[in-house]
């Protein structure tokens, strides 16, 4: 039997990240459980330091994640220090040929930077990184 798994993204900014990311791919951002997490730190299982307010809503302040039915689930999780180097792994968004330039063109309108175009044989793709410098292909 296989494991099921998910994709993290470490961000200084994960909740802005992970808005960022469901507006470009079309996903969800996760719902927060607001009560829940109000109850946590009514218990004393977690702390006011533990959580911010994001788009008015309270929520864990180490991250969020986005999803969309049939995909990996993507965490961006908390951590302090900004990206230094290039990505080991990167995501590969496919949209198809004939979306592909005003797919771009899009992102780029969204805050991405284009950074490469690439090509093998008959594939292409775009490389692009996101509002805080994560790569990621437009295939």
């Amino acid at each position: 039997m296989g494991y099921g798994f998910q994709v993290v993204v470490d961000s200084p900014d994960p909740h802005g990240l992970a808005d960022w990311w469901a507006e470009a791919l079309g996903w969800t951002v996760e719902p927060q459980d607001e009560a829940f997490i109000r109850r946590m730190i009514a218990e004393g299982q977690a702390s006011d330091d533990d959580t911010i307010v994001h788009n008015g809503a309270l929520v864990w302040k180490v991250g969020t994640a986005i999803t969309d039915p049939g995909s990996p689930r993507v965490l961006f999780q908390l951590v302090p220090e900004p990206k230094t180097v290039k990505n080991r792994v990167h995501l590969d968004v496919h949209v198809g040929t004939d979306k592909m330039e005003a797919e771009v063109a899009r992102l780029v309108s969204m805050g991405a930077t284009e950074s490469h175009r690439g090509r093998q044989g008959p594939y292409t793709w775009v490389t692009l990184t996101d509002p805080q410098g994560n790569e990621f292909c437009v295939t």
